[in-house]
């Protein structure tokens, strides 16, 4: 039986959201973040540089602009609930596209897909949230973390099961963990088969209304610097544990730890988030960032990279909760769409050069200690930046 969003808001909404939250645990969690996991093999098996791995995240990136800014019109057209589907249909297809081929091209399709999957159930997810949490005012900043911790239960799994797959089959076997982690998001993905919300419901032929983006350039600017900084961390970290001699153990513990410290972020994160009116809330998690990503250039001891994990972990996704908290506190409702895929594309923007100028700084130097350092410091000049955002006047 299908129930009506609107009862399902009203009996248990946080059960409806960590519904909604499966989509970026399948198109962020695993789609985009298990990549790191596999590219050590994929690099070794399919003799890559650092230019050409980092040329996959930056694909991927660019479908992620790309769904990020066509999301609003699908979602005013089909309904947000409908895009949440799709998406999440487009980044199982593209996971299992993965496991059937070894074609550079093909290969690169497979990752576009999947960061526009991604990005579309994404934004749509998010002002779904948000609306949500409206009809909750004294729980709304707790009910947005939920969903923003969901992309933290595909990184859990991704650890638990691609290095332990790598080590089973041998090196070369990067096309089984894309087939397995595929067949897991199938999975996952069949509560979000049932009709949670009519589509109906969130469609609209009125104008949606303009926003001013002028006002809040330095928050963009500052969300800009995190897409382009954590990306390298994300993408790189594995291959760099790896390469301090750690097992599969030490790399599915790292990981694990990355997923598990983000599920902390909706009780961590409440109090800040809610008083995001101003850029300082995404200062703070921002902040907390850059200081997990700086840790690892401490050294390979498993307690610092554990510490890093942890830290990083906690505020990745809450500093994306930090900008819907942002977008909800300054703009209408109807607007909340439109306003979430702006800072999307700034987001995907900075993302979608991370990857590649990395790579390349690591190919030059020879050491992917350089990509931690460019990592780091972009994260805490978005921090600083971020701290200077002023509420937005009416």
């Amino acid at each position: 039986m299908t129930l009506p969003d609107t009862s399902l808001m009203r009996r248990n909404p946080a059960l409806l959201i960590l519904i909604l939250s499966l989509a970026p645990a399948i198109g962020l969690g695993i789609g985009r973040f298990a990549y790191s996991l596999v590219l050590p093999d994929m690099r070794d098996s399919l003799q890559w540089s650092y230019s050409s791995a980092g040329f996959m995240n930056t694909v991927n990136a660019a479908g992620y602009l790309l769904g990020a800014l066509a999301a609003s019109s699908l979602g005013k057209r089909y309904g947000l609930f409908a895009v949440i589907q799709i998406g999440t249909v487009a980044c199982i297809a593209s996971l299992l596209l993965c496991g059937v081929t070894t074609d550079f091209t093909l290969l690169s399709i497979a990752r576009f897909v999947t960061g526009f999957g991604a990005a579309i159930s994404f934004v749509a997810g998010g002002a779904l949230a948000a609306s949500i949490g409206l009809t909750h005012p004294e729980r709304s900043a707790y009910l947005l973390s939920l969903f923003y911790a969901g992309p933290g239960m595909g990184i859990l799994l991704s650890g638990l099961i691609a290095p332990f797959v790598l080590q089973g089959f041998g090196p070369g076997s990067w096309w089984i963990v894309w087939l397995v982690l595929g067949a897991v998001s199938v999975v996952m993905g069949l509560p979000l088969l049932r009709r949670l919300i009519d589509a109906a419901d969130h469609t609209s032929n009125a104008p949606v209304p303009s926003i001013a983006i002028w006002p809040m350039t330095i928050f963009l600017v500052g969300y800009f610097m995190f897409g382009a900084g954590y990306i390298a961390y994300m993408t790189f970290m594995i291959a760099y544990v790896r390469d301090g001699g750690g097992s599969a153990i030490a790399q599915s513990a790292f990981w694990c730890v990355i997923g598990v410290s983000s599920f902390a972020s909706p009780w961590a994160w409440r109090g800040v988030l809610a008083r995001g009116q101003t850029g300082r809330a995404m200062a703070i998690i921002l902040g907390t960032n850059a200081v997990g990503a700086a840790m690892p250039l401490l050294g390979h001891s498993p307690i610092i990279l554990g510490i890093s994990a942890a830290v990083f972990g906690v505020a990745f996704f809450a500093v994306v909760a930090a900008t819907t908290a942002f977008v909800r506190f300054n703009y209408p409702k109807e607007a909340w769409p439109k306003a979430i895929a702006v800072v999307t594309i700034v987001f995907g923007i900075g993302q979608t050069m991370g990857p590649i100028a990395v790579g390349a700084i690591s190919d030059a130097t020879g050491s992917l200690t350089s990509a931690l350092v460019v990592s780091a410091a972009t994260l805490g000049v978005g921090a600083v930046l971020s701290a200077f955002q002023k509420e937005l006047r009416a």
